[in-house]
């Protein structure tokens, strides 16, 4: 099999343990196929019952303990996870399944691959819900917004990043997106500057009512589900009435 980076995958059949080392793809896996999922990252918080063994967190995986439980399949991201760990993996003789999803179109065939061809099974219902709901419109005149990921010091989203080409679908144009950094620091003049829309997530940084919004007086804020804006995962069978709903409630006097 050849992961979403070209890598070679020598997948044994049939796949009975899987470690995911990325929530975004635990939830997938554990809502299609929770037989096969015997650990996860201690990020991964959904589903909210999920009940497997956490192995640590996506940066600093327990490496031993994965090569200890011996599974089939580990998932990662080449954006949240480091090569490193991925190299000690595979020296351990354990395959690896690398993702790389930067636009929503890269979301849903790599969801579609890993699903039929590393897990060797069906498209999941949830997946083909997606690509329905996101399926190309003219979302109308594009709104200049900015979205923070943290703050102390301010960082948003900007180029070549899975969020933002979701943002775009919604109607919203990044005001850093021509930024040469991915998630570019910004000073405090720099992030409302040109902005009419301010989407505020609840992670990675937890935007709330009483931290974030007061940073942007006289600016339309949508506080917003971070799982909506980010993961790639059964929450995209909803997120674009989610995220539409809570846009619309910033401009409600």
């Amino acid at each position: 099999m050849i992961d979403d980076l070209g890598a070679a995958v020598r997948i044994d059949r049939p796949v009975r343990r899987v470690v995911s080392l990325v929530p975004s793809l635990t939830e997938a896996v554990a809502v299609s196929r929770p037989e096969v999922l015997v650990a996860a990252t201690d990020w991964c918080t959904h589903p909210e019952d999920l009940d497997v063994e956490r192995v640590r967190g996506t940066k600093n995986p327990n490496v031993r303990r994965i090569i200890e439980l011996a599974p089939d399949l580990v998932l990662s991201n080449q954006e949240e996870n480091r090569r490193i760990d991925v190299q000690r993996l595979r020296d351990a003789g354990i395959p690896v399944w690398v993702t790389r999803i930067e636009t929503l179109d890269e979301g849903f065939a790599s969801l579609r691959r890993l699903f039929t061809e590393a897990l060797n099974g069906p498209v999941p219902d949830w997946l083909v819900e997606a690509e329905i709901s996101w399926a190309a419109t003219d979302p109308g005149p594009p709104r200049r917004t900015v979205i923070p990921i943290w703050r102390s010091p301010w960082m948003v989203v900007g180029h070549n990043t899975f969020t933002g080409d979701l943002a775009a679908r919604l109607g919203l144009r990044l005001v850093h997106v021509d930024r040469t950094e991915r998630y570019p620091h910004v000073s405090e003049d720099e992030l409302t500057r040109d902005v009419e829309l301010v989407l505020l997530p609840d992670e990675p940084y937890v935007f709330t009512r009483s931290d974030g919004p007061e940073a942007f007086p006289g600016l339309p804020v949508a506080l917003v589900e971070g799982r909506s804006l980010t993961w790639y995962g059964p929450s995209l069978a909803t997120a674009r009435d989610t995220l539409t709903r809570q846009i619309a409630e910033a401009f409600v006097p």
